[in-house]
């Protein structure tokens, strides 16, 4: 069994930063992309930001220069530093990462979410 573990969200005012961590932990081969979605009320959960193993990195237009997405492969650990928050970045932020078991099965498995609150 593979567990996504987050942490770091929390309320923050327009302009600050808050950064994300996932930690992957069970019996794992080898982790694919790690990926950060989020998900505001109302709304369709959406890609922000997908880490490859070899740190190839991809972003929403809504978040470019603004958050960076990191890996430390040796750790099973993915983070989202987030800048410059707006109160549009409000919503409950997910791990998700494709992951290559110890018995060489390949599934894509989730965190269980972290709110990221934006005052004005």
């Amino acid at each position: 069994q593979v567990q996504l573990v987050e942490s770091g969200g929390g309320l923050v005012q327009a302009g600050g930063s808050l950064r994300l961590s996932c930690a992957a932990s069970g019996r794992i081969f080898s982790i694919n992309d790690m990926c950060w979605y989020r998900q505001a009320p109302g709304k369709q959960r959406e890609l922000v930001a997908t880490v490859s193993s070899a740190a190839a990195t991809n972003y929403a237009d809504s978040v470019k220069g603004r958050f960076t997405i990191s890996r430390d492969n040796a750790k099973n650990t993915v983070w989202l530093q987030m800048n410059s928050l707006v109160p549009e970045d409000t919503a409950v932020y997910y791990c998700s990462a494709g992951v290559v078991s110890a018995t060489r099965v390949f599934n894509w498995y989730w965190g269980q979410g972290t709110q990221v609150t934006v005052s004005s």
